[in-house]
């Protein structure tokens, strides 16, 4: 069982990210709203896992997705998002996330990222 910190400002895709993330067996350890507050609950919380949305208020994805790597390299982030341009996606590849789905999303796009992080 894997324990995953989702942030995103959108309530109802918080809601649905932990219904999924529920329904697989895992733990939500706890949600973010802003980019500021997921580096600050990665950081508490030590999840197994982070999903963070590109467009957030305070400090975007692609910001909070290079502090957290800056101070632990080993983070295994999945990007979730409504921006699903390629130039997007290799870039936040090439900052380090692992996963990249793309809202509105299929219940088995979060499921395949979440079990290619788990099994890296």
């Amino acid at each position: 069982m894997a324990r995953i910190l989702i942030c995103d400002d959108a309530r109802l895709m918080r809601m649905m990210l932990e219904r999924i993330i529920k329904k697989m067996g895992h733990e939500v350890v706890g949600e973010a709203i802003d980019g500021e507050e997921a580096v600050k609950k990665y950081f508490e919380l030590k999840p197994d896992i982070i999903t963070l949305d590109v467009v957030m208020p305070k400090k975007d994805g692609f910001s909070a997705l290079k502090e957290i790597l800056q101070k632990d390299p080993d983070a295994k982030v999945i990007m979730v998002t409504a921006i699903g341009n390629q130039a997007m996606v290799l870039n936040a590849m090439k900052i380090g996330a692992q996963e990249y789905v793309v809202k509105p999303f299929r219940i088995g796009e979060v499921v395949s990222a979440i079990e290619k992080v788990l099994n890296r």
